[in-house]
Order: C-alpha cells, then structure tokens, then sequence
C-alpha cells in the first residue's frame, strides 16, 4: 500500500519562490511511490481563523474545510514546506494547520524551511517543530533547509547549482527518515487504537 503524503505549503505572495520546493517534493515522493498531494493555503484561501472545522454544527462547515478534514484523516504522514518570516512562521501555513487538531494525532511530519537568504528557513523550521508537536505530530528528526531559494530551484522546480545539489543529497534521508515512522505509525494503529 502506498504512502499517502501530504505536502502543505502557505506562503500568500504574488511571486511565490517556495512553491518550487513544494512541487519538487511531491514529484520526489511521487518517484518513490508515495500519493502526494500538495495542499497549497492560498488556493484554499480558507478565512482567518473563526472557529476550528471540529466546532462547526455537524454539516455546516464551508465544504474546503470539511474536505480537507477528510484528507488529513485518510493521509498517512505530512511534510510542511515552511517559509521564514520575520524569524517565525508563515501566517498563511499557520492559519490552515491551526482549523484542525485531532485529524492530525498519532501521524508523523517532516519540515522542510526555505528562504531567500543563507539561514534556509532554519528559524522558522525550529519554530514548527513545537507547533506541530503540541498538535499531536511525531515530528522527524530530518529536515530539508533550502537558502537562496530562488536559485536553488528553477521555475519548473528543478534543482540548479550548488544549493540545488545540496536539495538533491539531502532529500534521500528526509524520505526514508519520514518513511519509515509512517510505516511505524501505520503498523501501531493497526494493532492497538491510540489512547485518544
């Protein structure tokens, strides 16, 4: 059975640089036998948070909401592809993950930060971490960390130059590091229902 992998990716601006890194991913999870799914914020373009998809009445939560519930439910892991700013989080990635709680439990996730300068979205990367631990997610010890994302990547999301070498060494690991705790986690749930 393959992996179904979700890919969430958030920045809101005009002339988006890190949707390469997300379209790269899930070409490369593709290639390895995974269903990757992108899930990009802005073509959602869910509302601010009001309230969370769990405390709408049974039937009236806006049909995006209720359906991208269901993906997160049925997905088995997730990659969070996090931009930096400001030192911190996107608002737009924060805004989506933050309509859910529960659909995310007992599920693993990998961060993969970006930025256009040198520090690669480590910050921001560190950031995640806790959020999406709080939230219920085994969070994997590999991460990506794409600096000079613009050059990194081209239009098509194919990786150039040295940062786009560095892409390609490191994504294996981050694969394999993700693979195999959603095999682990699938594997658990199969034998025992998890505490809540």
């Amino acid at each position: 059975m393959p992996d179904s992998v979700l890919i969430f990716y958030g920045s809101y601006r005009s002339d988006r640089q890190g949707i390469r890194l997300a379209d790269y991913l899930v070409r490369q999870f593709r290639a390895r036998g995974a269903e990757a799914e992108l899930i990009d914020a802005k073509a959602l373009d869910l509302p601010m948070l009001d309230r969370m998809y769990k405390e709408y009445p049974a039937g009236e939560a806006p049909p995006a909401l209720a359906e991208l519930a269901g993906k997160i439910r049925r997905a088995d892991a997730f990659v969070f592809v996090a931009g930096e700013y400001n030192w911190s989080v996107q608002p737009g990635l924060k805004n989506l993950t933050d309509h859910f709680l529960e659909e995310w439990y007992w599920r693993p996730a990998a961060i993969a930060s970006y930025s256009a300068g040198r520090f690669a979205g480590a910050r921001a990367g560190l950031a995640w971490h806790g959020i999406l631990s709080e939230m219920g997610m085994v969070v994997v010890s590999s991460s990506l960390a794409v600096g000079g994302i613009g050059h990194a990547l081209d239009a098509d999301a194919q990786p150039t130059g040295d940062g786009g070498a560095a892409l390609e060494r490191a994504f294996p690991r981050f694969a394999d590091d993700l693979g195999w705790w959603t095999e682990a986690a699938r594997s658990q749930r199969g034998r025992r229902p998890p505490p809540y």
